[in-house]
């Protein structure tokens, strides 16, 4: 009996115990033989039903949509219903949380005339013009300048400090130090002797800022004086701004282009209906454009991805 009590305990606690919510996960794209015009579409509105309830959601710029459902919808046969304006009503089934679903839309813009496509004002040579931060090294300048470290030779150490390495003869030590001024820094540093009893002599050490803007050098001698030179580049680092380039992907009536997640500035450079006179149009925060619905998908790891789709009354050449 105690046996069945806890096996009963077993199964009911097992019973009692949440369910995870199933997930439906799909994307909404345009309709289109040519997977290339197989744009993603945004607010896309999508409900799923099923016996056990219903959940609802929209897509993202991605055409990307997750729908919560409950966990016993992802057992079932789920009716599923997208409603966007401007395009077809689509219905689909779908086997609960059990497959990708991807969801097509036909536009329900009417098919265009002759004299319609005619009457179309048309984007060419579209260009995408943006700023970005660059770093620019450069040489300015060089430091020659030459030191002695006095000393005089064969005098007994007699163990009262400096003294040479071997602890025999007096020395004395020579520092010398340099500053360039603020935003430059010494490169390519070199440190000779270049007359008196070189051979007697120890660089004792090269101290160079963090930044490199300054430099004391430390030198060793236990003969007579000697003369050292000290030689180094000076370089500047600065930042500028940088107007780049590049060019957008168009498949049908969509544009699509990436730019550097630091990308400031951007706009799209176009020719209207081929008079040669290029315009300038500043995307802006809110990525306005007067002929086409532009948004953005932000991605830290490969930079912003930029679509444009044109309104009516507009063509790419």
């Amino acid at each position: 009996m105690a046996g069945a009590a806890i096996a009963g305990c077993v199964v009911l606690m097992h019973a009692m115990r949440p369910q995870k919510p199933a997930i439906l996960s799909g994307v909404v794209l345009v309709e289109d033989s040519d997977p290339r015009n197989q744009a993603p579409i945004a607010d896309a509105e999508i409900t799923a039903t099923g016996s056990s309830g219903r959940a609802s959601g929209k897509s993202d710029v991605s055409g990307l949509f997750r729908l919560t459902m409950p966990a016993k919808m992802g057992r079932e046969t789920v009716a599923v219903t997208v409603r966007h304006a401007g395009y077809m009503p689509l219905d689909l089934t779908t086997a609960g949380d059990s497959e990708l679903l991807v969801a097509r839309m036909r536009s329900s813009a009417p098919v265009k005339t002759a004299e319609e496509t005619k009457s179309e004002t048309v984007i060419g040579n579209v260009r995408i013009r943006y700023s970005a931060k660059a770093t620019a090294t450069t040489n300015i300048g060089f430091v020659a300048q030459t030191f002695e470290v006095s000393n005089t030779g064969n005098v007994a150490c007699g163990g009262v400090p400096p003294c040479s390495p071997d602890n025999q003869w007096k020395a004395s030590i020579g520092s010398y130090s340099v500053d360039v001024g603020e935003g430059n820094e010494l490169r390519s540093i070199r440190l000779s002797c270049i007359a008196g009893p070189c051979a007697f002599t120890q660089i004792n050490g090269r101290d160079l800022s963090q930044n490199g803007r300054t430099l004391r050098v430390s030198v060793l001698n236990w003969s007579d004086t000697t003369t050292f030179l000290l030689e180094a580049e000076v370089s500047q680092t600065r930042v500028t701004d940088v107007i780049r380039q590049s060019y957008p992907a168009i498949f049908g009536s969509t544009m699509s282009f990436t730019l550097p997640a630091e990308a400031e500035g951007p706009s799209i450079e176009a020719d209207l209906n081929g008079n040669g006179n290029d315009i300038v149009f500043p995307l802006g925060p809110d990525l306005i454009v007067s002929w086409a619905n532009c948004s953005m998908a932000a991605s830290s790891a490969q930079g912003n991805l930029y679509r444009c789709e044109l309104k009516a009354g507009y063509r790419f050449k």
